[in-house]
């Protein structure tokens, strides 16, 4: 399938959510970031930019990239409202075929939260090249999904979510120079469009480079 449909698909899911003022960041990036240092972040995929914005609160530089022209759009306007324009660079790519520049030294932090797309991506190599754009002691946090919401967009009663230590395995690391420091499948309540909430499984997968 062509970029532009992809495109377009992605484009119409972020067009017909309504753009919030301050998205709410991922739980999972908050209990894991709180206690870390600010740096360079990647936020792969990010959506309508919760996370974007609130490590940039916290003195980050993100670089912050989506498929979506109008999800990059917002968040390019929601950083510039909130005098975070200076620490947000929200790029489109489409990871099948670009991937956003490495800062010299690398990333201290690359996120990807919910990196599923019902189009082909070998996400594997998407998730390869992102540890490698880390410096030594950087971190890559991974968060699937590890069940369905009721608003998600995949309702195939036979999908199958794999779990955290399946996908470091796909991704191939060497374990001399990467470490799989957390890899579980935490329970929360997702709150969705409307006000709706459901309990829903997220596999989290954290990875440091050690070398």
């Amino acid at each position: 399938m062509s970029t532009t449909d992809v495109t377009t698909f992605w484009d119409g899911v972020y067009a017909a959510r309504p753009s919030g003022a301050d998205p709410r960041p991922n739980d999972r990036l908050t209990e894991t970031a709180a206690g870390l240092p600010p740096g360079h972040a990647l936020d792969l995929g990010c959506g309508a930019g919760g996370d974007a914005l609130w490590l940039a609160r916290r003195g980050w530089r993100v670089t912050a990239a989506d498929i979506s022209a109008v999800a990059i759009e917002r968040l390019a306007g929601l950083a510039r409202s909130h005098g975070l324009g200076d620490r947000v660079a929200a790029e489109r790519h489409d990871l099948r075929e670009t991937f956003p520049a490495r800062p010299e030294g690398g990333f201290d932090l690359v996120c990807a939260h919910y990196l599923h797309t019902p189009f082909d991506l070998d996400r594997a190599a998407v998730l390869r090249t992102a540890a490698h754009a880390l410096r030594p002691g950087g971190l890559l946090l991974v968060v699937d999904h590890g069940s369905a919401a009721p608003w998600s967009w995949n309702q195939d009663p036979g999908a199958r979510y794999p779990s955290p230590r399946e996908v470091a395995a796909g991704i191939g690391l060497d374990p001399a120079a990467w470490a799989v420091e957390r890899a579980d499948a935490p329970r929360r309540t997702a709150t969705g469009p409307g006000g709706r909430t459901a309990e829903v499984t997220d596999h989290v997968l954290l990875i440091r480079r050690i070398a």
